[in-house]
């Protein structure tokens, strides 16, 4: 039996179609991978099956999920293959980050992170710990991509910068993330009954932390026409296809802002009064923002952030028979360890 993983079956036959695709007339096959990240239960899933034209009903992401599209460019010629990967568990698994991002895959890498709208307390630390944990390791992998492929690194900086104009009045003022990112607000349904103040300060703030970055924003729900205009976006990503141009800043509507269509002076300042903004003690805009938008939506403690490490113990995934096993198990191992350690005293003792 094969104990290769989906991931190696995928690589090597992309290789084996490279190697037919060069025969003849010379096509090339296009790979690209686009990781997904973001809320726990925030439609992920939904997302990339909808993207891969699957009618199926999503499955709980236990921990990092792996699949793959195709899709010709034209008639006759290779498909190119796009390399899914979503991670589960919201903020509990970042450790996984590091899987899916390589230097073999770096440089036709993106990013999306989804983010439930209707739950407005988790959304920032939610966003805040995903992109510094992915930032991170994008980093170390940059930097070591670097010694040995400098012009890789370099191009790849060129592209991020592409998008947005060279004349574009923000140019100097944003810090674009690494890699391609598209930012996806979810549940859009139950966010726009929230009341028209909470809206105002969600929408601001997302899009001043996604016009920072250098990376789009939209929101969407089950409404099909919106979940058309997401696919869209991720088939560019996933494909290369035409990116859209259209835009939609209106509160009152789900959001859609292309990457670099934004400025600082559309968007405003932080919804707060002049007053109370001296009273923030903020070292950068980025705080500032965050601050503000804690101060309306407070995150949850600590605890209940940090989200169960070991998804055994989820009660997502609870079964009792099962559970009841390992509540044993453990026992058993509590006394394995009481009794080892007693053992080791009287061995000391004795010597």
């Amino acid at each position: 039996m094969s104990s290769e993983t989906l991931w190696e079956i995928a690589k090597a036959e992309v290789e084996k179609r490279g190697t037919n695709g060069s025969e003849g007339d010379g096509a090339e096959i296009g790979e690209k991978s686009v990781f997904f990240i973001g809320s726990k239960n925030g439609g992920k899933t939904t997302v990339i099956l909808r993207c891969l034209d699957r009618d199926e009903p999503p499955k709980p992401t236990l921990a990092l999920d792996y699949t793959y599209g195709r899709r010709a460019k034209g008639y006759n010629t290779p498909k190119d293959i796009a390399h899914f990967w979503e991670l589960g568990g919201g903020t509990s698994l970042l450790d996984l980050i590091s899987v899916p991002i390589t230097s073999d895959t770096l440089r036709t890498f993106s990013l999306v992170l989804v983010l439930d709208l209707s739950k407005p307390n988790d959304l920032w630390p939610t966003m805040e710990n995903l992109l510094q944990a992915t930032k991170s390791h994008v980093d170390k992998v940059i930097m070591k991509l670097g010694k040995i492929n400098p012009k890789a690194v370099s191009e790849m900086r060129q592209k991020i910068w592409n998008n947005m104009q060279k004349d574009h009045p923000d140019r100097e003022l944003i810090d674009p993330f690494p890699v391609p990112l598209v930012i996806i607000g979810s549940k859009y349904d139950i966010f726009q009954d929230f009341e028209s103040e909470k809206r105002k300060v969600i929408c601001k703030t997302l899009r001043f932390v996604a016009h920072y970055y250098g990376a789009s924003l939209m929101f969407t729900s089950k409404s099909e026409a919106l979940l058309l205009k997401i696919r869209g976006v991720i088939n560019q990503l996933a494909f290369g296809i035409d990116k859209s141009k259209s835009i939609c800043v209106d509160q009152n509507k789900p959001l859609f802002i292309t990457a670099g269509l934004d400025s600082f002076s559309q968007i405003g300042s932080p919804p707060i009064p002049e007053n109370d903004i001296g009273k923030l003690h903020a070292h950068s805009p980025m705080e500032l923002w965050k601050k503000v938008y804690e101060k309306l939506f407070p995150p949850k403690s600590i605890n209940t952030l940090k989200n169960i490490k070991d998804p055994a113990r989820d009660p997502q995934y609870a079964e009792s028979e099962v559970d009841e096993m390992r509540i044993q198990k453990d026992q058993e191992l509590e006394r394995y360890k009481r009794s080892s350690s007693k053992s080791w005293k009287q061995i000391e003792l004795d010597s």
